[in-house]
């Protein structure tokens, strides 16, 4: 995907999760954050910033954060973004899903099983299939962990995967890992060990766990290369 009129800026500080300040050609101005986690390892005060630029003048900003740079590496921490570039790469062919060898015949954005909408639903001729996504931002010595707080509606999600799994669908959760290169994935055991005991078991019963790193510009973010994932 890609964006339109990128500005870079220097990040200042963020008040809250929704709004950060940031300077613009040597003025400060008030930016929406398009993610809402507490990112605080990338929004560091005078670090390199990207902003899309809106037309809307009825907009309260005119600009929204979606990457930032950390040292070498630039990170998109844009969390709307995370489910067009994966039905992009599921269009063109560039997600491959174990176990799954035939074409698919239908691609739909969001569909409800149990109590839980989980992010795409996909037919082949022989096989019915739920994807659920997370992007990931966070790193640390080349190793990405989810979730960077605690998720339960993270853990609704993966436990409904097993339930559909069990009822003759194919699962997966994909993590689309917002930065070009990574050692591995690996769940935040941490920060959230519910989270990641609930991974653990859904790939014990069947739920394929997937990771893939992104091509990230100022301007796009693509889906690249499968990543390792360590359980």
């Amino acid at each position: 995907m890609k964006y339109k009129k990128i500005i870079k800026a220097i990040f200042i500080e963020r008040p809250n999760r929704f709004i950060a300040y940031c300077q613009i050609a040597g003025e400060v101005h008030k930016v929406h954050v398009k993610n809402t986690g507490r990112c605080k390892e990338l929004l560091v005060p005078g670090v390199i910033v990207y902003l899309e630029e809106s037309d809307n003048p009825n907009r309260k900003t005119k600009y929204s954060l979606i990457a930032v740079e950390k040292g070498n590496l630039l990170i998109n921490m844009d969390s709307q973004v995370p489910n067009q570039v994966v039905e992009e790469a599921l269009r063109t062919g560039k997600i491959k899903l174990p176990g799954i060898t035939e074409p698919f015949t239908w691609i739909k954005r969001e569909k409800t099983y149990g109590q839980s909408r989980f992010d795409f639903y996909i037919e082949t001729l022989k096989e019915k299939i739920f994807i659920e996504v997370k992007g990931v931002t966070l790193e640390e010595e080349g190793i990405v962990r989810f979730p960077d707080a605690p998720t339960q509606r993270g853990v609704k999600h993966i436990e409904e995967l097993v339930s559909a799994t069990k009822e003759g669908y194919k699962c997966y959760v994909l993590f689309v890992v917002q930065m070009a290169k990574a050692r591995y994935f690996t769940p935040h055991e941490a920060k959230h060990p519910e989270f990641a005991k609930a991974l653990v078991s859904a790939a014990q019963n069947g739920v394929g766990i997937l990771a893939y790193t992104c091509e990230v510009a100022p301007d796009t973010l693509v889906i690249d290369q499968p990543l390792e994932v360590k359980l």
